[in-house]
């Protein structure tokens, strides 16, 4: 192999390597996000498969074939759906932030540009449809 075959070679290989950390970072937070309710789940299932796709596909394969994290993922992927269960999830976890932000004593003024954020958030996620019933 000549000498710019090998760089070749090590720079995809180095490549490779960044996406499937990045996607292991990417799915350890959202698997935190499942018992805690400030951290979202999906976007980071999202992220951890297309960081898989990019790496390797064995992790891509276990990931899009694992019975409780693929639905997302799947539902996002063929219908750009979320879930009512999902949604209200996130609901939930947006008025826990900002009441949490309350009781800390945080600015009014992030305050109202946290309620604009999440304002603009919930009015995307429920413009999103659910997914088909199977």
């Amino acid at each position: 192999m000549s000498n710019r075959g090998a760089k070749v070679k090590n720079k995809r290989h180095f490549r490779r390597t960044l996406w499937a950390i990045a996607g292991g970072i990417a799915l350890l937070l959202g698997l935190i996000g499942i018992p805690l309710p400030l951290l979202p789940t999906t976007p980071f299932l999202l992220l951890a498969a297309f960081c898989f796709s990019q790496s390797s596909e064995r992790l891509h394969k276990w990931l899009m074939n694992h019975p409780k994290l693929s639905p997302p993922i799947k539902d996002w992927q063929r219908h750009g759906a979320i879930s009512m269960k999902a949604k209200f999830m996130a609901l939930i976890s947006m008025g826990a932030a900002l009441l949490i932000s309350y009781l800390l004593g945080v600015p009014f003024y992030v305050i109202l540009i946290q309620v604009l954020v999440l304002i603009c958030v919930s009015i995307f996620l429920f413009s999103r449809p659910s997914p088909p019933k199977n």
